[in-house]
């Protein structure tokens, strides 16, 4: 996301600009950002962030995506679509979820992810979220894959949903592949410049 906004700012010449939410380095899909003037607009930006997601059921990781470190491997149980899709009923709604530990959460004016590097260990308050929708589009028993579609509130962790779902299952779970589809009003479809 900073290089997104730091390649913006050096193509407009502009120095004011920011985006509307951070991205994980290897996510892909929707960042608004804003230049000049416009920066100001951004807390005032309404709405709830949608997600395609892949999770990988039997890994569990430090970083609760596929980039970390592998902390435990797991066998996959027999699992069907439609006990996946009641399972999945639990994280529907307003739910409470633990951000990961490398994540950009403020530890007394410390980035979380930063201590973590540093291998300090510590606990993250978990904190209300919203998750509005949560589909099932595919599993693939034989690749242990679930992929999902979300559209939840800010401040949600689709790592922290990965690894809540593969431990719901039994088996553990991380982030393989994400892609932001909508944030607030700006989706993939369209864009809009002010």
């Amino acid at each position: 996301s900073h290089d997104c906004v730091n390649k913006l700012r050096k193509e407009f010449g502009i120095k004011k600009n920011g985006h509307s939410g951070t991205l994980d380095p290897l996510v892909t899909g929707v960042l608004p950002i804003a230049i000049g003037d416009a920066t100001r607009l951004i807390p005032y930006l309404q709405g709830s962030k949608a997600y395609t997601g892949i999770i990988q059921l039997g890994i569990t990781t430090n970083t609760d995506d596929m980039q970390g470190e592998i902390i435990k491997s797991n066998n996959l149980p027999l699992i069907d679509e439609s006990a996946i899709n009641s399972l999945l009923e639990n994280f529907r709604g307003e739910i409470s979820q633990k951000p990961p530990i490398f994540s950009s959460v403020h530890i007394k004016g410390e980035r979380a992810y930063k201590k973590a590097r540093k291998g300090e260990i510590f606990d993250l308050n978990p904190k209300k979220i919203t998750i509005n929708k949560l589909n099932l589009i595919s599993w693939s028993q034989s690749k242990g894959e679930l992929i999902i579609d979300v559209d939840c509130s800010t401040g949600t962790y689709i790592r922290s949903l990965a690894r809540d779902i593969g431990e719901k299952i039994g088996c553990g779970g991380s982030l393989k592949n994400l892609r932001r589809t909508k944030a607030f009003n700006f989706n993939e479809n369209h864009s809009v410049l002010l």
